[in-house]
């Protein structure tokens, strides 16, 4: 069984932007009380996971363990089929320091070179981590499309090159609601909305 999240205060232990204001939205409904990593002028923990449900975990322990807040983090990138899946949970590495995430999607690009298949995967997985030491973990995945010139300057990083299987549109054109409707990151908060909060 699960354990719940009983409420009160709440850590995205993240200083992405972009995704504290999406895991913000999807956490209205649920009564936390929610504050970013980056607000709570937490330093961002190395990555050193194999994979990204690791990195999560990783992220959200080092939140809980500095603030003794349960805290939910978010581990996602971009896999390209013709690169084996990268560059995976180095995506967020492809934008430098800078988080230059044009230079990241010109690198990519680069990287497919000539190849004809297009596809790939966005991944998001999410631990939710309590000061005990408690961890649920999901993962949701969205296929789809890569495409350049990238399009549109709505969403954040490798956004305006994905067109989800079923749609025209990029992630970067996309209204926010429509993007929300259909991401990776909706797919696994709502496995674990199943698994641990109940509406307030």
């Amino acid at each position: 069984m699960a354990r719940k999240f009983s409420g009160g205060a709440l850590i995205i232990a993240s200083h992405n932007q972009g995704k504290v204001r999406e895991i913000g939205l999807l956490l209205a409904p649920f009564g936390a009380a929610v504050t970013s990593a980056a607000e709570r002028g937490l330093a961002e923990p190395e990555e050193t996971g194999t994979t990204f449900i690791d990195n999560a975990i990783l992220k959200a322990k080092a939140a809980t363990i500095a603030t003794g807040v349960p805290a939910l983090a978010d581990d996602s990138g971009l896999g390209a089929d013709a690169l084996g899946g990268a560059p995976g949970i180095y995506s967020a590495r492809w934008a430098g320091p800078e988080k230059d995430f044009g230079a990241a999607m010109e690198k990519l690009q680069i990287e497919l070179g000539a190849s004809e298949n297009r596809g790939a995967a966005f991944v998001s997985a999410l631990a939710l981590a309590w000061p005990d030491g408690h961890v649920e973990t999901t993962e949701g995945r969205v296929q789809g499309t890569l495409v350049w010139p990238p399009r549109g300057d709505r969403g954040f990083g490798y956004d305006p090159m994905f067109v989800p299987d079923g749609g025209a549109q990029t992630f970067g054109e996309m209204e926010a609601s429509a993007k929300e409707a259909v991401s990776h990151r909706t797919l696994a908060f709502e496995k674990l909305v199943a698994m641990c909060f109940k509406r307030a």
